[in-house]
Parts: C-alpha cells; structure tokens; sequence
C-alpha cells in the first residue's frame, strides 16, 4: 500500500462515516485528500495522520470522537494491521508487512514517475535566479543560486507547475559603466580604474575585442565600443559556464529593454496617475509605506534620472503581462529590502502583493587545509563557479550548495568533497545508486529475477526501515516545493542511502553458493531496484548525475 493510497483510503472512509451518519461534518470542510507522514518514531507505526484535530471545529465534536469513527472503518481496510489513537485524536496506522512491501513494486513501476503529483497543475512561475551583472565571472552566491534555483525548478516541474527559468540581463546602468572603462584602461596599458575592476579576465576580454577591431581606440567613442562588445563577450563565457554546471535558462531578458521601449516611463507615468507616486525634493517618490514597507522609495532621482526600482517595477509588471502567476526572485544576501519593496510595488501598481517571493541566500565560504579560500586566480578578487567545479566537480559542487538551506551561510570543505568516502555526502548518496546497479548485475548473473514479488517475505527489520524513508519521498518533494526547500530533497537522499546501506550489509538478494532462488531473492531484487529509483529521481532533481559503477 502506497502513502496515496493509504491517504485515499482514509478519504472514503470519512465520506463513508459521513454518509452513514456516524459523523456530521460540512460538505465544504471534506477534504478530498487526507495527508499521512511518517511517524518520528517508528514505533508509533508507519503512518500518522491528524485530520481528526482538523476537522474536529467544523464538525463540532472532539477530535478523538473522529478518530474513534475512523480507527474502526480503517481497521477493516485490507492491508492495515492496526490502528490506534494518540493523544487528542492522532490515528497511528500500522500496514501488515504485505502491504507496506508492495511500495517496492509501485516505485518500479511508476519508474522517473514516482513522487511526482499535479499538485502545482495550473500554476505558471517565472523562476528569477543568477542574473549576475555581466560584468565578471559568477561569484560563489551567484553558484549557490544556479545550484538552487535549477534544483528548485526541476522539483516545481515534478509537482506539476509550468516553470521558466529567467535570467535578468543587467545591461543598464553604473556597474556596465565600470566595466567598460575596465576595459578601455586595460587596452591602454593603464591600471584599471579605482572603483573599475580588476583580474586577468579584464585583460582577456581587452584583448579580444581588440583583435577583433584593431581600430577600436581610434573610433569616436572607444569606451561605448569596448562597452558593447565587452557585455556581449562577459555574458557568453558566463552562459558557457552556466551550461557546463547543468544549467540552461529559459528567458535572458535584457534590463535596458525596459527603457529602450518604454516600459518604464509608461509605467511611471501610470504610478502618477494614481496617486501612488508623489513630487518631493525634485524627486519621484513610490508612496510604498501604505503597502507595507518600511519606507517610501525614490522612482526618479531629483537628476531625472531612474532609480533601480524603476526598472523592478517595469521588469515585474512585464512578467505579469506575459502571463506568469507567481514571480519568484532569487536575490543575494544584501537585498533584505527587496522583499517588501517588490511587494508594494505590486500593490500600488493594484496587484496581488502575493504574486511575488523573494528568496534570499546567505554567504558560501570555500576551505581548503582548513584556511579560507578566499581568491581567484582568474577574476582577482573572488572565487568563482569555475574554481570550485576544477577542484571538486560539476556533481559535487552542485549537490553540496543545494542541501542547505539557502537563507543560512556556508562553510564549504573542499577536502571532503574530494574524498571517495562516506564524509562526502555526494558520494555517499551516489555510492548508494551504484551499489543498486551492482547488485542488479550480480542478480542477472546469478539468474534472479523480478518474475515474482511476495510482498510479505520483506520482514527483516532493516526492510522495514527502507521502505519506510522510501515511502516519505513524495512527501519530501512536497514539502521542498512548499518551501521553496530543495535541500530537503538531499538530505531525505542521504537518509535512504544509509537506510540502503544498513540494509545491504543484513540482506542478500542473491543466494549464497549452492541456494535455490526463492521468492524472497526476486522480491528483494524489487525493492533494491526501488532504492536504486529513487536515488536516481532525486539526483535528477538536484541536476547531479547517478553512476551505474564507482
């Protein structure tokens, strides 16, 4: 019996209470799928579910009553052992061993498919991340968020939900300044500016562009030259990289777009129509406190200029129109005072404040001999997405930024994620994928295969505890698309390989010397292969690969 199942077993018998007049509740309070988790301690069963405390106010009766009503339905199911009430009202439910061992067959089965749901059917996200300014290598922030980001859509995807991934292309304004006098000085032969930018990356752009315009210091505006083809050089070596970790947009949308079309002054001259910007000081104010933030923020500069928000505002207004119903930001850590500026924003512009997110992310620091790593070789000044994938890998390096929580800083040891042990928590999880792969094989040598399942014969402890951390995956995914968590995908990953690993080291799926092959060897060669599924599901989502030999 699988977690849905068991959940939509438990819908009818509450439908079924309701008809037959044991309970009273309100058609509107049914719902029409009940939500089982996994105990914490696996001696309170192998499934739990607190819908009595839910729907105890609506029907107006004590939660126990409820759950007194449903143990005694549940308990006539086909498959459930017992059931028995916790506390105000909770229902552990235990399957018999018959039961809970058919989750094997069901992931074999279900295949790429399992743990995904339609959950997020419907929901269009236009998932921002990265948008690093075109103006050097990506940092390390900006290689957690393609990590994460990447990781975060592919698990939106298994729920269900249409995702485009966007990258904001900042193409306008004073950093674009910086970087093409970087370049101008770098080509003269000069030191680079002193709030201009530094690394042997400079040079090499400089280098470039002039051997691809011999003549270029001699044009009338050198630096609006190297500008342009300088952005456009910086942003193909930083989609190169982003594609060699595994990560592809959907959209690069160009911030100077914004202003070159209009966008922006159409939008402002809408804000001031509705009394939602005000003159103050020779500047434009958004009157963004009435919409909750902590205070009123400067549109146009007493210059005439505009301030960033003006193409926020734009940019956000543009992502509506094209369709999207949930704008989910990616920002680094020194953008705290986006997440209430973008909502007044979408407020006052007379939207759903809750159409946007922002997801903040906190410092990652490399380690290297137990020091800090704390420069580049090529871009001078940080560490990039570059060094950390030439020290440790693509899979290494994605898979450690994205199991953990992405609101807390990092320390990143770059001498366990070169070690082949089991301190390295990617090749713990991989080293679990390929072991399936390797059992798989010896099964096929030893002529033992998924001819039969007898679910009951799955009685050994450790059976047990697989199945369980198996059968919380579609869960997991659940809980990591609520979130906004795909951490949670990585840890639940390395649970299920240690629950394999205990596992390996108890059963035997092929018989020893002269045995004859049962069905327990068959059954089991099913529930190793589920194992092996599932790791590999849950690599995908995180975009790291799952070997069949290690």
């Amino acid at each position: 019996m699988t977690p849905e199942e068991l959940s939509a077993a438990i819908t009818t018998c509450l439908k079924d209470a309701v008809d037959a007049g044991e309970l009273s509740v309100p058609v509107e309070a049914l719902p029409t799928e009940v939500k089982v988790d996994r105990p914490k301690s696996r001696e309170h069963g192998d499934w739990a579910t607190n819908i009595a405390l839910q729907l105890a106010k609506p029907a107006g009766v004590p939660p126990r009553k409820i759950a007194e009503v449903l143990s005694t339905r549940l308990a006539q199911i086909p498959g459930v052992s017992t059931v028995d009430i916790a506390g105000p009202g909770f229902l552990n439910i235990i399957l018999d061993a018959a039961a809970a061992g058919e989750l094997a067959k069901a992931i074999v089965e279900a295949g790429e498919s399992f743990g995904t749901t339609a959950a997020m059917a419907g929901t269009k996200i236009n998932l921002e991340f990265v948008s690093a300014n075109p103006t050097g290598p990506i940092h390390l922030g900006g290689t957690r968020w393609a990590a994460v980001g990447d990781s975060l859509a592919r698990i939106f995807q298994s729920q269900g939900a249409d995702v485009t991934r966007e990258y904001y292309f900042n193409d306008h304004g004073n950093q674009i300044d910086k970087f093409a006098r970087s370049l101008l000085a770098s080509a003269k032969g000069e030191a680079a500016p002193e709030d201009g930018y530094g690394g042997d990356y400079i040079e090499d752009i400089a280098k470039e562009v002039m051997a691809n315009n011999p003549g270029i210091l001699d044009s009338a505006d050198p630096q609006e030259e190297f500008r342009a083809q300088g952005v456009e050089l910086m942003f193909a070596a930083i989609r190169a990289s982003l594609h060699e970790f595994g990560v592809d947009f959907d959209v690069y949308f160009h911030e100077n777009s914004l202003f070159e079309n209009g966008a922006v002054e159409k939008l402002l001259d809408q804000l001031k129509g509705s009394g939602n910007m005000y003159l103050k000081d020779g500047a434009w104010w958004l009157n963004s406190t009435d919409y909750g933030d902590d205070k009123d923020r400067v549109v146009i500069k007493s210059d005439g200029n505009a301030a960033y928000i003006a193409g926020d505002i734009a940019y956000f207004k543009n992502k509506r129109d094209r369709g999207f119903d949930l704008c989910i930001y990616m920002l680094g850590a020194d953008h705290h005072g986006y997440v209430a500026r973008l909502k007044a924003a979408a407020a006052a512009m007379g939207d759903d404040a809750n159409r946007v997110e922002v997801l903040i992310g906190q410092m990652v620091n490399l380690v290297q001999d137990g020091k800090p790593v704390r420069m580049s070789k090529r871009a001078g000044t940080v560490v990039t997405m570059e060094d950390l994938v030439e020290v440790v890998g693509t899979d290494a390096a994605r898979y450690s930024l994205a199991r953990f929580s992405s609101d807390s800083n990092i320390d990143i040891d770059l001498d366990v994620l070169t070690k082949k042990s089991n301190e390295n928590p990617v090749f713990y999880v991989q080293y679990a994928h390929a072991r399936t792969r390797a059992v798989g094989r010896n099964a096929a040598a030893a002529d033992v295969e998924r001819t039969s399942f007898d679910a009951a014969t799955l009685t050994h402890a450790t059976e047990s505890e697989l199945l369980a951390v198996l059968g919380q995956y579609p869960g997991v995914l659940n809980q990591a698309a609520s979130f906004r968590e795909p951490h949670r995908v990585a840890r639940h990953l390395e649970v299920i390989a240690g629950a394999y690993h205990r596992w390996y080291d108890a059963c035997r799926v092929t018989p020893m010397g002269e045995e004859a092959i049962t069905d327990t060897n068959r059954t089991r060669l099913w529930l190793n292969d589920a194992v092996g599924q599932v790791l590999a599901n849950g690599l995908s989502l995180l975009g790291v690969s799952a070997p069949e030999r290690m």
